[in-house]
């Protein structure tokens, strides 16, 4: 296990490569609040969050970081950091209320002046064009195949108005957190626990991607065009055939059903006795795969931790809480034993992270175009001190292991050799609402009073401000 107990900002910075992008990123949902705000309309979060007993301190999407009011300070942050790229997602509901027509005039003009501000700083504007904020009119969402002609439209309508200033854009973060938390074990919105009769998101939510690229390369877009994936190690937790089985099941829903369509124009292949489990792939179109496999600018994956798995029913544990639902599958998630672990229970594990990285080149090989780490970061319990800063030394620490990590990995001779990597993410630029764990995780590098809405950068924004700073001086 690595481990770095002082982490050398200036020697890190100066390893970094020539051209190599480092980042922050946010999700609309997690930071704008302002509900009530211009004309946005309610989406599947803003109803799920209202739900008693869905989001573990109570909280709600209304207000969260506050950032639609908070913009301009937001953008100062990250010019003083240093950051090269900032990635947010367009909030779908704010930019087209109830999810259908034009573009509304006030979401325009907010998106217009993050966009200005940025490039007034410096700053690359990467884009997410759905980051899981659906709008509560589609009924059905991900299990209905309009949704993904849907996000196509959408995608049109924002390239055309903002495809001039932005370098990346991003169909769709994390499908299988959308299909697994919220369609397969109810525990994230739209709040459904289908296991795996959610299967159908998967090919829908591709599908938009699909759909989505095209058409922002009918508008003309001038940035680069890709999708973000969340993938995830994974281990037998013994040495049975039964373990290694459903080890490779878990692979299977969790990284390879999302990756290979987009980047092998298949699904994959399973063992004949699973086969029955994957019966919504069994005559997707051809077409369908066409669409979905196009080409590339580059290939988003984010990381954050393997997943070790045994053979037989849990207690219905997951990494984003317990699922009554998930006791009910051939298979539990273990924990990790002899890892440190984030606040969320996650294991601190950068060495996987190369694991991932090395997958991901074995299995696609010259089908894998650049790769941008999207993201990658860690919740800690972080509070101000008696002097009002925040130490959060444990995720310097993360950062430091995982994106030296990262760069080894594709270095010649390691064990990812071979991948374009690009760039880098921070997860996250401000502590933010954490999906179902509400305001109890804390992801940022800058520090957020939910109170207030108090900025404080933390030891961490600091840390990598001199990393940054000392880019090139080796």
């Amino acid at each position: 296990m690595l481990h770095h107990p002082t982490p050398d900002a200036k020697a890190l910075g100066a390893s970094l490569p020539p051209g190599f992008l480092i980042g922050t990123a946010t999700a609309s949902a997690q930071i704008e609040g302002a509900t009530t705000q211009g004309r946005r309309s309610p989406s599947v979060w803003d109803d799920f969050s209202s739900q008693p007993g869905r989001i573990a301190d109570a909280s709600t999407t209304a207000v969260t970081a506050d950032h639609y009011h908070r913009l301009s300070e937001d953008v100062a942050l990250m010019s003083d950091l240093g950051v090269d790229a900032y990635r947010f997602s367009l909030g779908w509901t704010r930019l087209q209320p109830h999810g259908s027509g034009p573009l509304d005039a006030e979401g325009i003009a907010f998106y217009d002046r993050l966009l200005d501000e940025l490039l007034a700083a410096g700053i690359s504007p990467f884009v997410t064009i759905s980051h899981w904020d659906l709008p509560v009119e589609y009924a059905n969402g991900w299990l209905d195949r309009d949704t993904a002609s849907r996000l196509g439209e959408f995608a049109g309508l924002v390239g055309e108005r903002f495809g001039d200033r932005v370098d990346g854009w991003i169909t769709i973060n994390e499908p299988a957190t959308v299909t697994l938390n919220g369609y397969a074990l109810g525990l994230h919105a739209p709040g459904q626990a289908l296991l795996f009769d959610a299967l159908p998101t998967v090919h829908h939510q591709l599908l938009g991607h699909g759909l989505s690229v095209q058409a922002l390369r009918a508008a003309g877009v001038r940035g680069g065009i890709g999708i973000t994936n969340v993938h995830s190690p994974v281990v037998p937790a013994g040495g049975t055939e039964e373990d290694a089985l459903m080890a490779g099941l878990f692979d299977v829903v969790h990284n390879r059903v999302f990756a290979d369509p987009v980047l092998l124009g298949h699904y994959p292949q399973v063992p004949e006795d699973l086969a029955g489990m994957f019966g919504a792939f069994a005559e997707v179109p051809t077409e369908d795969l066409a669409v979905i496999s196009q080409p590339l600018d580059f290939y988003g994956l984010n990381y954050y931790m393997p997943t070790l798995v045994a053979a037989g029913a849990g207690t219905g544990v997951s990494p984003d809480g317990t699922s009554e639902a998930m006791s009910e599958l051939p298979f539990r998630l273990e924990a990790f034993e002899g890892y440190p672990t984030t606040g969320f229970g996650w294991p601190i594990a950068p060495e996987f992270f190369a694991t991932a990285l090395a997958e991901v080149r074995d299995r696609y090989g010259d089908a894998l175009p650049p790769v941008y780490i999207t993201e990658n970061g860690a919740s800690f319990d972080d509070r101000p001190g008696p002097d009002g800063q925040v130490d959060d030394a444990g995720r310097v620490g993360y950062l430091a292991d995982h994106l030296s990590t990262a760069l080894e990995a594709v270095a010649p001779g390691g064990v990812a050799e071979g991948i374009d990597l690009r760039g880098f993410f921070v997860w996250s630029l401000m502590d933010n609402w954490e999906w179902a764990a509400g305001f109890t995780q804390r992801f940022g590098i800058v520090h957020v009073d939910f109170e207030t809405g108090t900025r404080t950068p933390k030891s961490s924004y600091t840390w990598l401000r001199e990393a940054l700073t000392a880019r090139g001086r080796a």
